[in-house]
């Protein structure tokens, strides 16, 4: 397992017992390098949308067991926020609520010549994702998929 692997999941069982406690739902934890910076991010979310004052609670709270583990050696940011409107799908609870809505894909090779594709999430499963675009069934190998998340929808 690499480093950024080894933390997301180390910072991920620290901080779940502190959402689930606040009756939060834990959207992703992900640990990225950003130009010269760590990043260790915290995705959190609640019916009707979770607000500052929630993503301060979590990140005091989160911060002082991060302190006491000292797990992650390199110097990094901190962030507890909102995963947006445009929130990423990446588990299966995330595929789940979002069945019958608008997503959008991009991919790391082209299907047809084409690498973004947006349309309704009709399926899933553990090697592909359909949608229905204009009509047409499109089913798109999960390996290929460099990035799914819900529609910005006007």
């Amino acid at each position: 397992m690499d480093k950024r692997s080894e933390y997301e999941m180390r910072a991920e069982a620290l901080i779940e017992p502190i959402v689930s406690a606040k009756k939060f739902e834990l959207v992703d934890v992900e640990y990225v390098k950003e130009g010269s910076d760590y990043y260790l991010r915290a995705y959190i979310d609640k019916e009707g949308g979770i607000t500052i004052d929630d993503c301060e609670l979590v990140s005091k709270a989160f911060e002082e067991k991060l302190d006491r583990e000292d797990f992650i050696k390199d110097a990094y940011i901190l962030e507890v926020s909102s995963p947006g409107l445009t929130r990423p799908l990446k588990k299966d609870k995330d595929f789940d609520r979002s069945i019958g809505k608008e997503i959008e894909i991009k991919t790391y090779k082209p299907i047809n010549k084409i690498k973004a594709f947006e349309g309704t999430l009709k399926s899933y499963d553990n090697n592909s994702v359909t949608i229905e675009s204009d009509g047409e069934s499109i089913t798109i190998e999960r390996d290929n998929i460099s990035l799914i998340r819900l529609a910005f929808v006007m």
